[in-house]
């Protein structure tokens, strides 16, 4: 038997704690772990790799996305993952390193044991430098010989259980060639082999609403890169990166959109510069999209 005060105490810390467990179960309407693309830390995992991730894990992420290993085999990079108590779900690969050494990559990968791996940039399919010595400009030619490159790279990783997908900046929302090179990756790669990683911030700098592309695509996105620009009025160039909820774009509808699609596995902020000290950089951006309410 219990007295009506007690009844009443321990019934109003029930309440207490089932509405700390809503506003934690439901605070990112995404209901996705926090997840981080470690090119944010690149320079610090330079100079410690294990101590870097550590870090990471205490500002509040599970889940990584890795952009280069650091000379470190699978074996050693687990090792590290595992200490610091995170999941290296997807891993990111420029084309030119993709073009040269798929297999390789792809075996490395396996045992990591990744879920995906993204192409992070584009190449051309001459790679001969220009008389500058730098890499062509694309073509939409390029464009479309590229997404049949994409739909052979797909089927080989899809038969090793890992799925293959790109990852956009700003150049493919340009009009080239009497078109769009991101029009031509949605139409010419295949749902079945390749995914796409929509990186909100580069596109919302292009000029271009990710909100509109998940609804015109509701089921060829599969993870998000989530950062945050203060938009100037000198078109992408005079974009600056910034901490999320610090700069121009407003998560609130992106996240309101992608929580509509059952494609959606994953969520990377990815901070490529920092205006404050990294390791408090890093827990600003968790802490944001962990309480965003759409």
């Amino acid at each position: 038997m219990i007295s009506r005060r007690q009844f009443i105490g321990r019934a109003s810390a029930a309440a207490a704690y089932a509405a700390f467990q809503t506003e934690v179960s439901f605070a990112n309407p995404l209901n996705l772990p926090a997840g981080i693309q470690l090119y944010s830390v690149r320079q610090q995992l330079a100079q410690d790799y294990d101590g870097t991730l550590l870090e990471v894990s205490k500002a509040g992420y599970t889940e990584v996305e890795a952009a280069g290993f650091y000379n470190k085999s699978a074996a050693e990079v687990k090792q590290a993952m595992q200490k610091a108590k995170l999941r290296c779900v997807s891993s990111h690969h420029p084309y030119g390193d993709l073009r040269k050494r798929f297999d390789e990559i792809l075996a490395y990968n396996k045992d990591l044991g990744v879920q995906y791996i993204i192409c992070s940039s584009p190449g051309p399919k001459d790679p001969t430098p220009g008389p500058d010595g730098k890499q062509k400009a694309m073509t939409l030619d390029d464009w479309k010989w590229l997404s049949e490159e994409f739909n052979k790279f797909g089927a080989k990783t899809k038969a090793a259980g890992i799925t293959f997908g790109y990852h956009n900046h700003v150049h493919e929302f340009e009009h080239l060639d009497g078109g769009v090179p991101y029009t031509e990756l949605l139409k010419l790669t295949d749902p079945t082999k390749v995914t796409l990683e929509l990186d909100c911030g580069w596109a919302t700098v292009a000029g271009v609403k990710p909100v509109d592309l998940m609804r015109e695509h509701p089921n060829r996105f599969s993870m998000l890169h989530v950062k945050d620009f203060k938009l100037g009025s000198g078109g992408p160039e005079s974009a600056k990166v910034t901490e999320l909820g610090m700069g121009d774009i407003d998560y609130r509808p992106i996240f309101a959109e992608a929580a509509k699609t059952q494609k959606l596995r994953h969520i990377f902020v990815e901070q490529e510069a920092f205006d404050v000290p990294w390791k408090e950089s890093l827990k600003i951006d968790a802490d944001y999209i962990k309480k965003l309410k759409a």
